[in-house]
């Protein structure tokens, strides 16, 4: 809650609703209550001093509000819930979001119908006030879910440190509740159980399916919707995602598009559980991969190969610790400080720039090889037909080589390769700053061989912050490209795809926009 300060714009906005209510539970002091058409709920104590500014609550971080009357009670009520994002305390200036629920009784007659009527009144014009505005982003499609609405929850219970039924219980079944969203849990029994359930279950019952879990488990949706006969119409079904895993990239990315802060564990959880009772959801790129030996995968978060895959999958053994997994994982890979022999190519996108954000770089540093080639082709097809299949028009058979317009890396010497499309790769760790949920990009990033291990600490440290490419070292790659060709030597090292093992084979890809929707935060 902030003070109204006397004088500042918003004393313009119109006051809607107004009226004297005791808040609950106690019924000892009696406020004045404004509802004004500027989303600002102000409350003002009658016993106080005329001069004080009344406290007012910003309505947009409301997530519901509701009337109740008690049987038999002439008196009723409306209940509002608010998450606003609050310093997490003196010693943190950081913002985390926090409950704030208030409860007013309403006793304006004797007749307990016209009470109800009043208390129904301020809930229904609250709610109106708190719904979320769509952004009017040119070409960009957004939407809402429908109130109140109705979600599949796809639950990993051996997910990170094994918490994640508890805290569905605990921080996240409390706010659905509170924003009207009613839910169906399925919880998950074996590895792909989700991709299976999703490719086979009648989707239409819901509103949107939610997984609470790593990343791993959103990969088995997405490829499971785009496994169905009808995946043009089940991809469209907004998709959600809550962090209760190791690494939860995806989640921290979200937030971070929202606040540009960094969160952790159950305050990460709880921004994204606000995002959902929100209900808004933004368009999702996808990357359509294929592997030599004929595997077709839909990624929403990473392709990588070397180093980062290594650390990812040999630190599985340290599941229970959760994120630290990772620092150990990072550690023990540092003495030993593989090097992959392999070729890389990609199709560059035809402006840099429109895969960044006003005023961000989009490259750090391309490969010493010809940059005049100009993509001339487009980077995805148009939706296709129903029952039609998603063509990768960018890509070439394996025994192919690739087109005349891609560019070869001439350095076939890796450490790592990372193809990312979102902003994170850990909770902590910003990968591509400039990546956005629909930038149409898939921003590559590789390191070659020579790197020291003490350039790789400071280039992982500086990652924790986003400013790794500020670092200027000469064997840190960046370029963001419509499509890739990865064809190792030797099939070594690891391969990861949304944090999940592929085998080590030639590997290629191309991006496909806004495939999907996702409940995001902006």
């Amino acid at each position: 809650m902030e003070e109204e300060e006397e004088g500042s714009p918003r004393g313009a906005a119109e006051v809607l609703l107004s009226g004297v209510f005791a808040l609950a539970p106690a019924l000892e002091v009696d406020y004045l209550l404004s509802l004004r058409s500027d989303a600002q709920l102000l409350m003002r104590r009658l016993d106080s001093p005329p001069s004080s500014p009344p406290a007012r609550l910003p309505l947009s971080e409301c997530i519901g509000c509701y009337a109740s009357q008690s049987q038999g009670a002439a008196a009723a009520a409306f209940s509002l819930f608010c998450y606003p994002l609050l310093r997490k305390g003196w010693w943190d200036a950081r913002e985390a979001r926090r409950r704030v629920a208030r409860t007013f009784r309403v006793s304006v007659s004797p007749e307990a119908e016209e009470n109800r009527a009043v208390a129904e009144t301020w809930a229904r014009a609250i709610r109106e006030l708190a719904a979320p505005r769509t952004p009017g982003l040119e070409g960009a499609i957004y939407g809402r879910l429908p109130q109140p609405c109705q979600v599949m929850v796809l639950l990993n219970p051996q997910s990170g440190s094994g918490q994640a039924l508890h805290l569905f219980r605990t921080q996240v079944q409390p706010m659905l509740t509170e924003a009207n969203i009613a839910f169906s849990m399925f919880i998950t029994e074996k590895h792909n159980h989700a991709w299976e359930l999703v490719r086979e279950e009648n989707l239409s019952r819901w509103d949107a399916l939610v997984t609470m879990a790593g990343d791993g488990l959103l990969h088995e949706v997405i490829n499971g919707l785009m496994e169905r006969p009808d995946w043009q119409t089940a991809s469209q079904k907004p998709l959600c995602i809550l962090p209760a895993g190791s690494g939860n990239a995806v989640a921290a990315s979200l937030n971070y598009y929202a606040t540009k802060a960094c969160l952790l564990k159950e305050d990460l959880l709880l921004s994204c559980t606000y995002f959902l009772c929100k209900g808004l959801h933004a368009p999702l790129d996808l990357v359509s991969l294929r592997t030599a030996s004929g595997r077709r995968l839909f990624s929403f978060l990473s392709f990588s190969w070397g180093f980062v895959s290594d650390v990812d999958i040999s630190s599985e053994r340290y599941r229970k610790l959760g994120r630290a997994r990772f620092t150990l994982g990072t550690l023990q890979h540092l003495t030993t400080f593989k090097v992959y022999k392999g070729r890389l190519s990609y199709l560059p996108v035809e402006d840099p720039n429109s895969a960044s954000s006003p005023g961000e770089p989009s490259s750090l540093s391309g490969p010493r090889a010809n940059r005049t080639a100009v993509c001339n082709r487009q980077s995805a097809s148009p939706r296709p037909q129903q029952g039609s299949v998603l063509e990768d028009s960018l890509l070439v058979p394996f025994d192919q080589p690739v087109p005349k317009d891609w560019i070869a890396v001439p350095e076939e010497e890796f450490v790592s390769i990372v193809c990312i499309y979102q902003s994170h790769l850990g909770t902590d760790l910003i990968l591509a700053p400039p990546a956005k949920l629909y930038d149409d990009a898939i921003h590559v990033f590789y390191l070659t061989a020579g790197v020291s291990r003490m350039a790789m600490i400071k280039f992982l440290m500086a990652m924790e912050r986003g400013t790794h490419l500020a670092l200027n070292c000469p064997y840190l790659h960046y370029v963001p490209v419509k499509a890739f060709r990865l064809e190792p030597s030797v099939p070594k090292g690891h391969m990861t795809v949304d944090g999940e093992v592929l085998a080590c084979e030639a590997v290629q890809g191309q991006i496909h926009r806004r495939l999907c929707h996702i409940i995001s935060g902006s």
